[in-house]
Formats: structure tokens, C-alpha cells, sequence
């Protein structure tokens, strides 16, 4: 297993936001993480990168016990992630915000170095016309693959997206579909917080959903798409939950 999370809790003062997680992922696999808004999934991600140090539990990241570890060496471990609000280094330019991702990623690179993997990944992700232009220039599309870019140029071996496909329209959202299978054809590991439940569900091998900072489900896509906790925590109605799987519309 690539990544463990053994029994994480998070505490905000009184407030539990993740209570008693625990799941496993394999290698090579794309994990979606879903839940209602406040569920406590982007809380799980900073326990799992180290912008949070869990208050229980711990996080093994290909054998290493990780739990608290800074993030940035998380980064020089393998471990990636994007953000909800993309954070381009906005008086940079494109090039030079993914050539920051090399260079402080696993491999540690130097300036040449970095800039030839700034190259591959920009023309992998579809970013090779805008190299020079300023990051703060670029629409949300666009800023949501240069995030994706400055990830994967740190070379990572496990990668976090945190709600890639928000604010995207649906040509662009299929799009960045094709690139995050590809992503994985290239030997990545990913976990994915997602809210359109057809991307998430079309991409992911297996499943895990929260709610109230609690684990409720985990399962293949179609076990999960049928449980009724899952139902309910999204619809908000038990019965209405259970009335409409007995109809067959969910």
C-alpha cells in the first residue's frame, strides 16, 4: 500500500472536523473522496500532506510514518496535492511557476534540470502556448492545469486534487478527465475530493465518504452510489433515501 491513514482525528478547539479515519490505498490507484460540504474532507487532505498535525492517528506514506511532517518535505518524499483556490505564483510566469514545482519536488532539481521537466509537463497538460505569459493572466481552466502542472512537476508519487473540476465548464471538465487517467497511466497515485459525482465515480477504482468528519462508506463506485447512509447524508431525508432506491431513480 502506498498510502495508510490509521485512526486520524483532527480537533479545532471543541470541534472534531475528522473523527477516527481510517483507510488504505494501493498503488497506481485513483481514490475518490466524497462527502457533503463541510464534511471534512479538505481538513483530511492537510492532515495527509502535513498542513495540519492530526491530533490522533497517524499517516504512512510508502512505509514512513509522515503524520505531521512539514510540507514541504512531504513534497521531497513524493507527495503532492492541489488546491481548492488555485494559488499560482501570479507575478511569475507560467514556465516559471512550474520550474518552482521542480525544483523543490522529490527530486530536488537544479534550474536546468527543472526547466526541461517544466517543458514536458506543460506540454502534457496542454499549457505549451501560454509558457510566458504572466500566471495571473490565465481563466480558471487554464490556472486549474498550471496547479496541476506545478504538481506533477515535483514529480510525485502520490497526488492529491482537491476539487480540480470545480468551476470548469462540462467541455472542460471532460478534458480534464482525459488528463487525470492519463496522470494515472503514467504510474501516479491519486486521490481526488470531487463534487460532480458522474466524474468521480467514472474515474475512481474505489471510494471512501464522509460526513461530519466521519467515515460512512467505502466501496467500489456502484456500492457506494447505492448505500442509503450515503443517500442520506447527501439528500438529507432517510426515507426519501430509502424511497428512492426502492424506485430504482438513484
Amino acid at each position: 500500500m502506498i498510502l495508510q491513514v490509521q485512526n486520524v482525528t483532527k480537533r479545532f478547539g471543541g470541534l472534531t472536523a475528522v473523527k477516527n479515519v481510517s483507510f488504505e490505498l494501493a498503488e497506481g490507484h485513483i481514490l475518490g473522496l466524497i462527502g457533503p460540504n463541510g464534511a471534512g474532507k479538505t481538513t483530511l487532505f492537510n492532515c495527509i500532506n502535513g498542513v495540519y498535525d492530526p491530533s490522533e492517528g497517524k499517516i504512512i506514506f510508502r512505509g514512513q510514518d509522515i503524520t505531521g511532517l512539514p510540507t514541504y518535505r512531504a513534497a521531497h518524499l513524493g507527495l503532492a496535492r492541489t488546491h481548492q483556490i488555485v494559488r499560482p505564483l501570479n507575478e511569475l510566469t507560467v514556465r516559471q511557476n512550474v520550474i518552482v514545482g521542480a525544483c523543490y519536488g522529490r527530486e530536488n532539481l537544479g534550474l536546468r534540470e527543472a526547466a526541461h521537466v517544466a517543458d514536458e509537463i506543460m506540454a502534457f497538460v496542454g499549457l505549451s502556448q501560454r509558457t510566458d505569459m504572466l500566471a495571473s493572466s490565465l481563466n480558471v481552466a487554464q490556472k486549474k492545469r498550471l496547479e496541476l502542472a506545478r504538481a506533477l512537476a515535483s514529480r510525485p508519487y502520490l497526488l492529491l486534487l482537491d476539487e480540480v473540476l470545480a468551476g470548469l465548464n462540462p467541455t472542460e471538465v471532460s478534458a480534464m478527465l482525459d488528463t487525470i487517467r492519463s496522470v494515472q497511466q503514467m504510474g501516479i497515485t491519486i486521490i481526488m475530493i470531487e463534487h460532480i459525482m458522474h466524474a468521480v465515480m467514472s474515474l475512481s477504482q474505489h471510494i471512501i465518504v464522509l460526513n461530519y468528519g466521519e467515515l460512512i462508506a467505502e466501496g467500489s463506485p456502484e456500492e457506494v452510489s447505492q448505500n442509503p447512509q450515503v443517500i442520506e447524508a447527501y439528500l438529507g431525508d432517510p426515507d426519501l433515501a430509502e424511497r428512492l432506491l426502492e424506485e430504482d431513480r438513484i
